[in-house]
């Protein structure tokens, strides 16, 4: 068996969106952290300052993993035996709780629950044999929370010390319906590029998650800012001073919000949703929300970036998703010269009737749904012809009328 004793440096696994790996090693880099890419994650080397700092910033991770130890598995007892045979004292009191996350893949085993319930019963018996009692198991709220990832016969160990998942930002109160993550919208705002300075308007914010992500990110604030608790702070270890440090540092950072963003939606419970979540920021008045149909209200900027997240048939039904796709594009012809939009969709067949050849189109998962993030330069004065697809069939690669307007000057 590979052990990696508490000391630092250590390894740690950072899960993420599949697309979205090259980003997130890039924002690493930048909080000092060099990762490799793996699927769906990266890997980096670490100390507890790095897996704080991590937690606490990024806003593309879903968890951070620290890696324990790593082992076979031939048959059924080997995981019983191994996951026994670690020193569950070091990390973890007789009278704490603790719970289990099962992955696996290619693996003999089959079900995640036995996994779970075979390690649980390891870690129970050898508490037992040392102290004559054992932890409980708490799986909303645990001191512990373990990882075991089975890929064939490889067993890895590791604690989850995000605890919760990263997308829960903690500032999202009041949801509507098939809302987006919140690191999948903060993925697409990287991945957009928008340089901050460039107004970003989202016509169809449902709850105003890209819009609350746009604005945490224009002023600065960490992606944790707004958590009560990550997991790491109740493990043994745990270190308050260096915690304190990278909370101080990192909100040291934070800055008005000087770009316009703006969110609007046509569900009027949907705008509710958003302005509760707001309010209940310090972003409130730099994000500005608005019931407005985008199909029939004039740009709220003379140019800027749009990045949208659509309802598609698998999330919430349309009748006519192509006719449904084509309005969408006859609206970014006709009323956003100028504009540079991206648009997020897993109706891949819908998205090649929107009438505009897209610049760029790149792979990503919303959940189990496989999507392209597809970019539209709207040039002002473009020919219509030079803006259709060439080959409405070819396969993706990684490449109006006038009204009042809500929106405007707000």
């Amino acid at each position: 068996m590979k052990s990696l004793a508490v000391s630092v440096p250590f390894p740690v696994i950072a899960k993420t969106l599949s697309g979205l790996e090259d980003a997130l090693a890039s924002e690493l880099q930048e909080l000092g952290i060099n990762a490799e890419l793996l699927h769906r994650a990266v890997r980096f080397t670490g100390s507890n300052e790095d897996l704080y700092r991590a937690n606490y910033c990024s806003r593309l991770a879903i968890r951070f993993l620290k890696f324990i130890t790593s082992f076979e598995v031939v048959k059924q007892e080997d995981l019983y035996d191994q996951v026994k045979a670690i020193g569950w004292e070091e990390f973890i009191t007789e009278n704490q709780s603790f719970a289990i996350d099962a992955v696996i893949n290619q693996s003999a085993f089959t079900n995640t629950l036995f996994v779970a319930q075979k390690a649980k019963d390891a870690i129970a018996d050898r508490f037992r044999t040392i102290y004559g009692i054992r932890p409980s198991v708490d799986l909303e709220h645990p001191d512990l929370r373990i990882n075991i990832h089975l890929q064939k016969q490889q067993c890895t160990i590791s604690l989850d010390s995000s605890g919760h998942s990263l997308h829960k930002r903690g500032y999202r109160k009041r949801t509507w319906e098939a809302p987006i993550s919140e690191v999948l919208a903060a993925g697409l705002i990287r991945l957009s590029g928008w340089d901050q300075q460039t107004p970003l308007y989202d016509p169809m914010c449902g709850s105003g998650t890209i819009p609350m992500e746009a604005a945490l990110l224009a002023s600065a604030t960490p992606a944790g800012y707004f958590r009560q608790e990550f997991g790491f702070m109740k493990w043994r270890d745990f270190d308050a001073t260096i915690w304190e440090r990278v909370k101080g540092e990192a909100n040291s950072l934070i800055k008005p919000v000087t770009v316009p963003i703006r969110g609007s939606d046509t569900a009027r419970q949907a705008i509710h949703a958003a302005k509760i979540n707001i309010r209940k920021t310090h972003l409130g008045p730099d994000v500005q929300i608005q019931v407005a149909n985008f199909h029939a209200t004039k740009p709220p900027f003379e140019n800027g970036l749009m990045v949208m997240n659509p309802p598609y048939d698998e999330r919430i039904q349309l009748d006519d998703g192509i006719a449904f796709y084509r309005s969408l594009g006859d609206t970014l012809k006709h009323l956003y010269s100028g504009w540079e939009a991206w648009i997020i969709s897993s109706d891949l067949k819908a998205l090649k009737f929107f009438g505009l050849k897209p610049s760029r189109k790149i792979p990503l998962f919303n959940g189990p749904l496989e999507c392209r993030f597809v970019k539209f330069d709207l040039y002002t004065g473009a020919k219509e012809e030079d803006r259709r697809p060439k080959d409405e069939g070819r396969g993706t690669r990684d490449e109006g009328r006038e009204t009042s307007n809500p929106l405007k000057g707000e």
